[in-house]
C-alpha cells in the first residue's frame, strides 16, 4: 500500500458517510411532510367536490322550467327594496318572466334584476290554493319576517300565469317562479309534439304571419316560410333557397354566433319591406341540425316608445316650467322625478335628489331641514305617508291635504297613484293665497258692515238684474221684507216698489242701467223723485268693473224743510237788516241837522256871541258842548258802520307816518287825558317806515282805542300808543294799566253794542275791527283783570283795494287770538 492510499480509503469513507446521512436526512424530511402533502390533497379533492357540486346545482336552477329567487338569510325588517337577493334560472326561463313582468332586460346585476320582477309582479292578481285574492307583497314579506311559506298563481295583464312558491330553506329563503308557459300537462316537448305530427306543424309554421327561417350548420337557409318570401321579395321558397335571400345583411352572423354559443339571440334590425323601412325583431336560436329564426315587426312599438320618450321629455319639460313643486316616486318608492319648483321650495340639494332616495330617506332629511309639518308622532306619521303606495289604485285623486310649515308657509298637497306605478305628489305655496283670501274676507265684511253703518239706501244688482247686494237702510226706506230679497230680479223689487212710488217710465230707465251693456246705458244718473208718502229721495246709479250696477237712494226730505225755513228766514232776515239799514241812516241825517244847529250856538254862546257868561252858565254851557260832540261822534260811528254793511265805505289810501298819526291822535285826546290825571306815552320811531293805508280810517282807528282805554283807566293810570314796521307786517297798539277786562267778555268786546263799565254805545271797538279788517289785517287782544288791556291791530304795510277781505254780516265778528 502506497502513502496515497490511505488518503484515498479515508476520503471515500467521508464520501460515503455524507452520502448516507444526506440520504438519512430526505427520509427523514420526507416522512415529516407527507402529512401535509396528504392534507392538500384532501383539501383539493375537497374544493374539486364543492365546485362540481356547485356546476350540478347550477345546472338544476337551469333546469327548472323557471326562476329561483334566494335569500342567503332573512333580511332585516327595515330593509328596502327586498333586499337584492340572488337569482338563479335559464336564460329562456329568465326571458319569460321578464317578458311576463312587463320588464325589459336590465343592465344591473342579478339582485337588481330580481328587485324589479318582485316589484312589477306584486301588482299583479295573486290567488291561494283555495282560489281567494291575495297580496303577493303581503305573503312576501311573512316568508321573509316569519318564514311562513306559500304557494299562488298570479295572473298578468295579459292573461298569462305563473306559478309562485315561497319555502324556508335552512337559513335560505327561496321562492320559485314557474312560468306555465314552460310546461305542459302532460310534459310533452317541442321535439315530440313536431315528431307527433310534423305535416302538421310544418303546416302551422307556413302559415305563421312573420317571417320564419331555417339555417343547416354552414349558416344557409334551406327552409323559409311564406311569409319570409313576401318580405324579400321573392318569387317562390325555391327562389329564396336558390339565391340565398337574407332578410337582413347580418342574419349570417348572427346564425354563425348561435351555432358557437349555443344560445339564443335576439336584436332589433331595419329592413326594407314593399318599400317602407321597417323595424324588425330577428331571433334565431340553435335546433337540431342549425338554427331557426323568426323576425317580428315592431315598427310600431319602436315608434310607440320614441313616441312616449318624446311625450315624457315634453312632460318633464312642462313640469319643470310649473310654479307648483312636483315629485314622482316609482313603485320601489324611490325618486325618479322632481321639478326645479321643488328642490327651491324645500331648498333640498340636487345632488342629494339626483341619487334617487327613497321617499322615507326623503322625508327624513326634509324633517331635518324642518321643511315638514311638526309631528307629536313622527314615526306614525312616516308609516302613513309610506303606506299609500301599499293601497290599490283608484280612479279618484286622494283629498288634498295642507301642510302648516314650522317657517310659517302652507303648502296644500294632492297625490295620487302615478299610471306607471309608484306616486305623484304636488305640492303648492297656498301662504298668500291664503293670506289674501283671509284680508278679503275681512275686507268683504268689513264693506258689508260698512254699508250697513251708512243711511243711504243702497242696492247692487248683476247684469242678468238679480238683486247681489243690499244694506239695510236699502230695506226700511223702500219697506222691504228681508227674507225676500236674496236673488230677487228688479222686476220682482219694483213690483213690491210701486205703491210708494209709482212710475214705470223711471223704473224703466233704472232697469236700463242694470241690463243694457251698451256705453250709453252704462253711465252715470242721478235723479229726484217724490213718493206717495211726499218724501223726496234723491237717487243716483253707477256702473261697477265687474258688470254690476250700483243704486243709492238718500231721503233729502228734511233737508228740503230744513232748506225751505233757512231761505224763508234768510229772506226775512234780509228784509230785517235792510229796514234796519234804511232806519239807521234816515235817524242818523235825520239826527245830524239838529245837532249841527246845538253845537253851532253853543260855540257862540260859549265865546260870548250874546254877552259874557257867569261862572256857573259856562259850566253849563261846557256840558252842552261835550254832550254835542259825543253825540256827533256817535252818529259819525253809526253812519261808518252802516256804510260798512252795505258796502258803500270807499278808503282812501295814501302815504301814511304812523308816528305824526299817533301824535295827531292823542292831541285829541290829551286835554281829557290832563283833565283825568293820566299819563299819555308814544312808543313809535320818527323814522319808522311809511305804509301805504287809510290814514283818516286809522286815526280813528288810534282814537276809539284811546277812548276806551281812557274809560277803563283810573285817576293817575298810564295809557300807551305804539306803532312798529317790520318788513311787511305793521302793528299798531294802544295799551293801559287799568282795570282790565273779564275772560268771559272778552270774545264779546268787538261786537257792535257791547257796553263795557266805562259806558258808552258799544260800537268804538266794533268800528275798529271792521276799519283793521278792511285793510286786510285783523285786531288781537290782551288783557287780564286788574292788570290792564292792550289792544293790537295788524296791518299790511300796503294795502290795497283787493287785499281786504270781504265782511262777514253784523254779528259774525270774531279775533283771530280767540
Amino acid at each position: 500500500m502506497t502513502a496515497a492510499e490511505p488518503v484515498q480509503l479515508a476520503t471515500l469513507i467521508v464520501t460515503g458517510g455524507s452520502v448516507a446521512f444526506a440520504l438519512a436526512s430526505s427520509v427523514w424530511a420526507y416522512r415529516l411532510t407527507a402529512g401535509a402533502r396528504k392534507a392538500r390533497k384532501l383539501w383539493r379533492e375537497r374544493l374539486l367536490a364543492a365546485e362540481d357540486r356547485a356546476e350540478r346545482n347550477t345546472s338544476l336552477f337551469a333546469a327548472h322550467p323557471g326562476v329561483v329567487v334566494v335569500w342567503d338569510a332573512p333580511p332585516p325588517s327595515d330593509a328596502e327594496h327586498w333586499s337584492a337577493p340572488k337569482l338563479y334560472g335559464s336564460p329562456a326561463a329568465l326571458a319569460s318572466l321578464l317578458q311576463f313582468a312587463e320588464l325589459s332586460q336590465s343592465a344591473g346585476g342579478d339582485g337588481q334584476i330580481a328587485t324589479d320582477i318582485l316589484d312589477s309582479i306584486s301588482e299583479f292578481s295573486a290567488r291561494n290554493a283555495s282560489g281567494e285574492t291575495v297580496s303577493f307583497r303581503d305573503r312576501a314579506r311573512a316568508l321573509m319576517a316569519d318564514g311562513q311559506p306559500f304557494s299562488l298563481t298570479l295572473t298578468g295583464r295579459s292573461g298569462r300565469k305563473i306559478q309562485a312558491d315561497g319555502r324556508p330553506a335552512g337559513r335560505q329563503l327561496v321562492i320559485w317562479l314557474t312560468d306555465t308557459a314552460l310546461r305542459h300537462s302532460d310534459g310533452a316537448s317541442d321535439e315530440d309534439i313536431s315528431h307527433d305530427d310534423p305535416i302538421g306543424f310544418m303546416d302551422m309554421m307556413g302559415r305563421n304571419p312573420v317571417p320564419a327561417w331555417r339555417m343547416d350548420h354552414k349558416g344557409q337557409l334551406n327552409w323559409v316560410n311564406a311569409a319570409y318570401v313576401k318580405a324579400v321579395e321573392a318569387a317562390d321558397v325555391a327562389d329564396v333557397i336558390e339565391r340565398q335571400l337574407l332578410l337582413e345583411p347580418t342574419l349570417g352572423e348572427q346564425a354563425r354566433d348561435v351555432l358557437n354559443s349555443g344560445d339564443p339571440r335576439t336584436g332589433a334590425r331595419g329592413v326594407v319591406l314593399a318599400g317602407q323601412r321597417r323595424v324588425m325583431s330577428v331571433t334565431s336560436y340553435p335546433v337540431q341540425g342549425g338554427v331557426t329564426g323568426f323576425a317580428v315587426d315592431v315598427t310600431d312599438g319602436e315608434e310607440a316608445k320614441a313616441a312616449l320618450n318624446r311625450f315624457r321629455e315634453a312632460h318633464d319639460l312642462t313640469l319643470n316650467h310649473m310654479t307648483e313643486a312636483v315629485a314622482i316616486f316609482d313603485r320601489a318608492k324611490k325618486l325618479v322625478f322632481y321639478n326645479r319648483a321643488f328642490s327651491q321650495m324645500f331648498n333640498v340639494e340636487e345632488a342629494f335628489l339626483n341619487d334617487r332616495p327613497a321617499h322615507g330617506v326623503l322625508l327624513d332629511r326634509l324633517r331635518e331641514k324642518r321643511r315638514l309639518p311638526e309631528q307629536a308622532d313622527y314615526s306614525a306619521w312616516r308609516q302613513a305617508e309610506l303606506s299609500r303606495y301599499e293601497t290599490a289604485p283608484s280612479q279618484d285623486a286622494e283629498p288634498d291635504e295642507l301642510w302648516a310649515l314650522p317657517d310659517g308657509r302652507t303648502l296644500r298637497v294632492a297625490r295620487q297613484r302615478h299610471p306607471m306605478g309608484g306616486l305623484l305628489v304636488i305640492f303648492e305655496d297656498m301662504t298668500d293665497q291664503l293670506s289674501l283670501q283671509a284680508r278679503y274676507n275681512t275686507q268683504l265684511k268689513v264693506q258689508r258692515a260698512t254699508l250697513d253703518k251708512l243711511h243711504e239706501a243702497v242696492a247692487v244688482f248683476g247684469s242678468d238684474g238679480r238683486l247681489k247686494l243690499r244694506n239695510a237702510a236699502f230695506e226700511t226706506l223702500w219697506k222691504l221684507d228681508p227674507e225676500r230679497l236674496d236673488g230677487v230680479h228688479f222686476d220682482e223689487l219694483v213690483t213690491a216698489c210701486t205703491p210708494l212710488y209709482d212710475n214705470g217710465e223711471a223704473w224703466g230707465q233704472l232697469k236700463a242701467r242694470i241690463t243694457d251693456p251698451s256705453p250709453e246705458s252704462r253711465k252715470a244718473m242721478t235723479g229726484e223723485i217724490r213718493r206717495a208718502d211726499h218724501s223726496v229721495l234723491t237717487w243716483l246709479t253707477r256702473p261697477l268693473p265687474d258688470g254690476a250696477t250700483l243704486i243709492a237712494w238718500d231721503d233729502i226730505t228734511d233737508s228740503r224743510r230744513i232748506e225751505s225755513a233757512l231761505r224763508d228766514r234768510a229772506e226775512a232776515l234780509e228784509a230785517s237788516e235792510r229796514i234796519k239799514t234804511e232806519f239807521v241812516e234816515h235817524v242818523s241825517y235825520q239826527l245830524r241837522t239838529p245837532l249841527t244847529t246845538i253845537h253851532g250856538y253853543a260855540d257862540l254862546l260859549a265865546g260870548g256871541f250874546a254877552g259874557d257868561l257867569s261862572d256857573r252858565q259856562k259850566e253849563h254851557m261846557g256840558a252842552i258842548q261835550t254832550a254835542s260832540a259825543q253825540l256827533g261822534k256817535l252818529i259819525d260811528d253809526i253812519l261808518d258802520i252802516a256804510a260798512i254793511d252795505a258796502g258803500q265805505l270807499e278808503m282812501e289810501l295814501g302815504d301814511v307816518n304812523l308816528h305824526a298819526l299817533a301824535e295827531e291822535s292823542m292831541e285829541l285826546i290829551a286835554s281829557r287825558a290832563e283833565h283825568s290825571g293820566i299819563k299819555l306815552t308814544l312808543n313809535a320811531e320818527e323814522g319808522t317806515p311809511l305804509i301805504r293805508a287809510d290814514g283818516k280810517r286809522l286815526k280813528q282807528v288810534i282814537y276809539n282805542l284811546l277812548t276806551n282805554a281812557m274809560d277803563h283807566v283810573n285817576p293817575g293810570g298810564a295809557v300807551e300808543v305804539g306803532a312798529e314796521v317790520a318788513g311787511d307786517d305793521v302793528s299798531v297798539w294802544v295799551a293801559d294799566d287799568g282795570v282790565g277786562i273779564a275772560p268771559d267778555r272778552q270774545a264779546k268786546i268787538f261786537e257792535r253794542f257791547e257796553r263795557g263799565d266805562g259806558g258808552g254805545a258799544g260800537l268804538g271797538l266794533a268800528l275798529v275791527n271792521d276799519i283793521v279788517r278792511l285793510h286786510g289785517g285783523w285786531v288781537e287782544l290782551e288783557s287780564e283783570p286788574g292788570e290792564g288791556t292792550r289792544v293790537t291791530c295788524h296791518l299790511p304795510r300796503l294795502t290795497s283795494s283787493e287785499a281786504a277781505p270781504e265782511l262777514d254780516l253784523p254779528g259774525s265778528h270774531s279775533l283771530s287770538a280767540e
